[in-house]
């Protein structure tokens, strides 16, 4: 994992077009229309935007970690906590298997670790991600329905991870 940057656009809007083609084929809703803005995230100033690069395939994940998370869907409480916010998770549907969004996730929750900050927390708005990141270890904190949609809340405390064993090609999931 490391910081996107402006180099990285032309392989994000590949990925990115992979996983809408790959959502559209099983008629689920894809980003198509919000392509540009997502590659455009690789120039965020921010430093908030994170690649999960492959030696072999390059960029193959993208995923936003902020240290304030959205104002709605948690509580007063939980917003007062240090946490990790994790959105945006995007990664090439080609190498499923090698389950890029847990490397990615994992990652984060290694990296709030050692950071000292006790949480990483991240929302969904479908059951099907929302089994996934149950599988990463996130807890359902709550659900909660929003004028168009429904939105599951997760958590996960922060913890060191032995990630070597998730070397992706070479590079250890802990760089970054």
């Amino acid at each position: 994992m490391r910081l996107a940057t402006s180099a990285d656009r032309r392989q994000v809007a590949q990925m990115i077009e992979a996983r809408c083609a790959w959502m559209e084929q099983r008629g689920l809703p894809s980003w198509r229309g919000a392509v540009d803005e997502l590659v455009a995230q690789c120039d965020n100033p921010c430093g908030d935007v994170w690649v999960l690069e492959s030696d072999e395939h390059g960029v193959v994940g993208q995923m936003v970690v902020q240290d304030q998370g959205p104002p709605w869907g948690w509580t007063a409480e939980e917003l007062a906590e240090p946490a990790l916010y994790l959105s945006g998770s995007i990664t090439h549907p080609a190498l499923r298997e090698r389950r890029p969004g847990t490397v990615m996730a994992l990652w984060a929750v290694d990296r709030a670790a050692r950071l000292e900050v006790p949480w990483v927390r991240r929302h969904c708005h479908a059951p099907e991600v929302a089994r996934y990141n149950l599988s990463q270890g996130f807890t359902l904190v709550r659900e909660e329905q929003r004028t168009h949609t429904r939105l599951y809340m997760m958590a996960r405390w922060a913890e060191r991870l032995e990630l070597t064993e998730m070397l992706w090609e070479g590079r250890s999931a802990q760089s970054g």
